[in-house]
């Protein structure tokens, strides 16, 4: 009886540690394929919900990559004018948009700006993240502690190479940029 007892807490326990960590998960569909990224909700509780809400809901869509700098990172996520496929869908203010959710206060960390981090971008305040976020192509540490880590490519980050890059003389802006084909949880 005990053994049984003892396996039972066993399965429960790695059933609902599954569960959880699926849970943090989600799925990105790029044109070349799916990247799998890991949210770290420990690290940034409050960003990862809205990212998960905003995902969930579909905001993601179809909302270009409008700054990619090669050898930097990959800039996404402006749901009010960078959607290519909404009528407020306009590439030359893709950037300076996000969500009709109020901004987040900084859930700045320890964790670096690796390859494959995903953060958050804000403007000049540090409470003005929004929707917006960037994948680091390349290590950034001058990034580190100012910026809100919130997940990081766990597979896939070939596939997040692939983003068409932008004019480095124009800030990475892109013209006909890749977009989001869906972003959702697991």
């Amino acid at each position: 009886m005990n053994r049984i007892s003892i396996y039972l807490f066993i399965l429960f326990f790695f059933i609902t540690n599954q569960s959880i960590a699926e849970e943090n998960i989600m799925i990105l569909k790029l044109k070349d394929g799916d990247v799998k990224i890991e949210l770290f909700e420990d690290v940034a509780p409050n960003h990862v919900k809205r990212i998960k809400e905003l995902a969930n809901d579909g905001k993601y869509d179809n909302v270009v990559f409008h700054r990619v700098i090669d050898g930097f990172m990959a800039q996404t996520g402006d749901v009010k004018f960078g959607n290519s496929e909404s009528n407020d869908f306009d590439l030359r203010r893709a950037g300076m948009g996000g969500s009709d959710l109020p901004d987040l206060k900084q859930e700045f960390s320890s964790l670096p700006h690796e390859r494959g981090t995903l953060s958050m971008a804000r403007s000049s305040d540090p409470n003005s993240a929004n929707s917006q976020f960037f994948i680091c192509f390349k290590p950034a540490p001058f990034l580190d502690r100012q910026y809100t880590v919130f997940g990081k490519v766990i597979k896939g980050m070939d596939l997040v190479d692939k983003i068409k890059k932008g004019d480095e003389s124009n800030n990475g802006s892109v013209t006909d940029p890749d977009k989001i084909i869906s972003f959702k949880s697991l």
